[in-house]
């Protein structure tokens, strides 16, 4: 029965030990053996074989080992491994220069005047860029906070695209960009989803 050693293919360290202990004990003495009493029972059949000559064989091709198919990549300048293949060493910082982005998430609040940019927030949208409006500063003047709602609601249909409200009291507000795509099939906004 093979063992954890051969499993792995090392040598058993015991394996030795366990034939110099058979070996240096008492020689064991002979026993006639009984065909009764093993378990194998074998016939011989002895068969007389002509010699012939022997046919030509072809002689032996020798066999190439096919190479395999090259797992590298094309220009590929970077580290390999043990087989052969290519190493991605993603803790390696990849010092290629980076366009700058295009979209952006953009915050906005009240200013001190509680005026909300619209003319800004429209271009910025027309852009791509996503819009957070707070209007949790305002939280004592509930006519202004519905004024700024109207204003961002023409602004919105100019531009053609929706407002989301991210809380349940319409507070923080999301725009987002004209190529943006926002899921309203599967959202639990508030707290009080949350605390359900």
């Amino acid at each position: 029965m093979a063992n954890l050693w051969s499993f792995f293919g090392l040598p058993d360290p015991d394996g030795s030990v366990k034939k110099q202990k058979k070996s240096s004990g008492k020689k064991p003495e002979s026993q006639p053996v009984n065909e009764l009493t093993t378990n194998r029972l074998t016939q011989q059949t002895i068969v007389e074989i002509e010699s012939e000559t022997p046919a030509l064989l072809p002689a032996p091709t020798e066999r190439k080992p096919i190479p395999a198919k090259s797992v590298v990549p094309l220009n590929w300048n970077g580290p390999l491994t043990a087989d052969g293949e290519a190493f991605h060493d993603l803790g390696v910082q990849n010092l290629a220069r980076r366009s700058f982005p295009s979209r952006a998430l953009r915050y906005i609040a009240p200013n001190e005047k509680k005026q909300i940019p619209t003319r800004g927030i429209a271009q910025r949208v027309t852009n791509g860029d996503t819009v957070i409006v707070d209007l949790r500063s305002m939280f004592h003047m509930d006519s202004h906070q519905n004024a700024c709602r109207r204003e961002l609601k023409m602004m919105s249909e100019e531009v053609g695209v929706g407002i989301f409200a991210l809380d349940s009291e319409d507070k923080l507000l999301m725009i987002p960009g004209s190529d943006v795509i926002v899921d309203t099939g599967n959202h639990d906004l508030g707290i009080s989803t949350l605390m359900n």
